[in-house]
């Protein structure tokens, strides 16, 4: 199969999850009790019955079940989400002035995650009773059980009250005078608390796995002719053997990223990081029915691309998936 064909029967699998994404959204937050026209009537004070009968008319909610979806689906297949009542303009804009923040946290911290944990599993399998590798393995018994919340509220505690090296909240400070460069450490700055949060159970899953698969590789037979043809640790390890050891952390991220995604919404509560995370949490408070269904078809056509990508990568780093598919 060529990389083209494997690449549009991907997307063609992937337009089909996202319809029945759409489709499972829409069916629960019709299920869900309450409706818009009951939401923006709590927000006047309360309505009569003809008053409540317009708004259902205006927005569409006296049709019917069928018709209603209908409606949706080709809405967004024009990419029209609808029109936020809460904030008073429409999803789409409203969606992608915030997307910028949330991807900027959920990709910083999955490469952090990757980079780290790979650097950590490939040293403990190379030193297999060292002080790192039992280090990598409390850390990821650590890491994995503790809610990232938690996590972030000890950071922010550590390093922004008691020692104040990071700013407490936020993406950036609008005092910091300067030019671009300024601007750029003052994002860093912000970015500190929020990646290390979110990337430390991964980081621990990562290390874990890849520990796990380069300690069997290096086991293998052709890792033994490697060394007996007198190549360099270096080489047996990072040419030879790092290579091949790739294949189930790549798929693990790319199982993971869903879990990055979601893991980013309480992140972004906790650092009141400008993202759809703190969006998503303040559209349910104000029950804005279609800025929630925006978020979640945004959140799963992320998801859905990012495993497009690490299924594209992994074709690309291990010649024997390229000979299966």
């Amino acid at each position: 199969m060529t990389l083209l064909r494997a690449v549009a029967q991907r997307l063609l699998y992937a337009a089909l999850l996202l319809l029945a994404v759409l489709v499972l959204n829409f069916s629960m937050m019709h299920l869900a009790p309450g409706d818009v026209a009951d939401t923006i009537a709590q927000s006047m004070g309360g309505a009569d019955s003809d008053v409540m009968a317009r708004i259902r008319s205006d927005y569409g909610l006296d049709q019917p079940f069928s018709v209603q979806l209908m409606r949706y689906i080709g809405n967004v297949l024009q990419f029209d989400l609808g029109y936020s009542f809460f904030y008073n303009q429409p999803v789409t804009s409203l969606i992608f002035s915030k997307l910028p923040a949330t991807l900027l946290l959920v990709v910083t911290a999955q490469l952090l995650a990757l980079t780290v944990g790979v650097l950590l599993g490939v040293y403990s399998a190379r030193k297999q009773d060292g002080i790192v590798s039992h280090f990598v393995t409390v850390f990821a018994l650590f890491g994995y059980s503790a809610p990232v919340f938690w996590t972030g509220i000890l950071l922010l505690i550590a390093f922004s009250l008691k020692i104040p090296l990071f700013p407490v909240a936020g993406m950036i400070d609008v005092t910091v005078e300067g030019g671009f460069f300024a601007r750029f450490i003052d994002l860093l700055r912000h970015m500190v608390l929020p990646v290390i949060t979110l990337a430390s159970i991964f980081i621990a899953l990562y290390s874990r796995l890849c520990r796990a698969s380069m300690m069997e590789v290096l086991g293998t037979d052709y890792i033994r002719t490697a060394r007996s043809k007198g190549l360099s640790t270096r080489e047996v390890v990072y040419k030879h053997a790092l290579k091949n050891s790739l294949s189930p952390v790549i798929t693990l991220a790319g199982l993971q990223f869903s879990a990055v995604v979601s893991g980013a919404v309480l992140v972004e509560a906790v650092f009141s990081w400008p993202g759809l995370g703190s969006l998503a949490l303040q559209s349910i408070i104000a029950r804005d029915t279609p800025t929630i269904l925006g978020i979640l078809f945004f959140s799963a056509l992320v998801v859905i691309v990012g495993n497009l990508i690490t299924d594209l990568a992994l074709r690309w780093i291990d010649p024997r998936v390229r000979s299966r598919t």
